[in-house]
């Protein structure tokens, strides 16, 4: 069975990299589900959205939160550069909502709103 070599990483560090049969992360011009054999493509990632990463070896999902940042596919090839990143289980769920609760407060920060929220979901708390 083909697979897809992933890896998602931020300036700090590689967040996750393996074998996966899909990728799933929201750009700009929308929704993106990449299996193997995809066609090559670039695209802009949407900041403060959600990757999930269904690993090959079928262990649970990878899911995580990402700033602004890069997608790109190429032969069985992902790569996910995110400006941040921030994997389901470490989120701190409390501090996330206190992030939201002051984007919303301070109501002219759309970026910090959009990533408090992205860092719930990935968390599976809805905001």
């Amino acid at each position: 069975m083909a697979t897809l070599k992933v890896g998602l990483v931020s300036p700090e560090r590689e967040i996750w990299s393996g074998e996966a049969k899909m990728v799933v992360a929201q750009t700009i011009e929308g929704s993106l589900g990449i299996l193997p054999g995809h066609a090559p493509v670039l695209g802009v990632l949407l900041d403060g959205s959600v990757v999930k990463i269904e690993p090959a070896d079928g262990g649970e999902a990878v899911i995580a939160m990402v700033g602004s940042g890069f997608f790109s596919v190429a032969a069985n090839e992902v790569a996910i550069l995110a400006e941040q990143a921030e994997l389901s289980h470490e989120v701190a769920v409390e501090d996330a909502r206190q992030a939201l609760e002051n984007a919303l407060a301070a109501g002219d920060d759309a970026t910090a709103e959009r990533r408090a929220r992205a860092r719930l979901r990935a968390a599976g708390v809805e905001a």
